[in-house]
């Protein structure tokens, strides 16, 4: 397959957005490098979990590298919208974190989540696409920020997301 790896080094941009209404948000985490952008659909708790590594990683690499490390952001720098034309490549199974202790750069490593009938699997096994987006620190910590903004947008009440709620008198 061609186009069954996407290798974005370095990225312009990175970020995590939402598309529709609260409580029916589809969470999208897109880059791009120059032309080419490349969206992909995740889940909530993934963004969440997303954020959590990245900022596990950001405190390992500055207890490592305390003269390259910067502990805040100041978000209003960065354009963390979504661009358009946000159109998926594919729904996300499994991320990654790597670095690259030559070019200081993390890499967030992405496998796409295959729905496949197992028969039809045993004879040709389907291979997963796979996207690895290259990223300066400061993106990331852009990045994970962001990601935890976004998530805090939905209901007030997490607990009412998706539930029908019976008020009795």
């Amino acid at each position: 397959m061609p186009d069954s790896e996407i290798e974005l080094n370095p990225v312009d941009f990175v970020t995590i957005g939402t598309v529709g209404p609260k409580g029916r948000r589809v969470f999208y985490l897109q880059a791009g490098k120059n032309a080419q952008i490349v969206s992909l659909v995740i889940e909530k708790q993934q963004a969440q979990a997303l954020a959590e590594a990245i900022n596990e990683m950001l405190s390992s690499l500055a207890e490592k590298y305390p003269d390259q490390s910067e502990s805040t952001v100041n978000l209003t720098r960065w354009d963390m919208s979504l661009r358009d034309p946000v159109e998926d490549l594919f729904r996300v199974s499994q991320m990654g974190l790597g670095y690259d202790e030559i070019h200081h750069l993390i890499v967030l490593v992405i496998q796409e989540l295959l729905a496949f009938d197992e028969d039809e699997a045993a004879l040709n096994p389907p291979e997963p696409r796979i996207v690895r987006l290259w990223a300066t620190r400061e993106q990331m910590r852009a990045l994970s920020e962001y990601a935890q903004t976004v998530i805090k947008k939905g209901r007030a009440d997490p607990k009412t997301n998706g539930y029908m709620i019976y008020y009795w008198t």
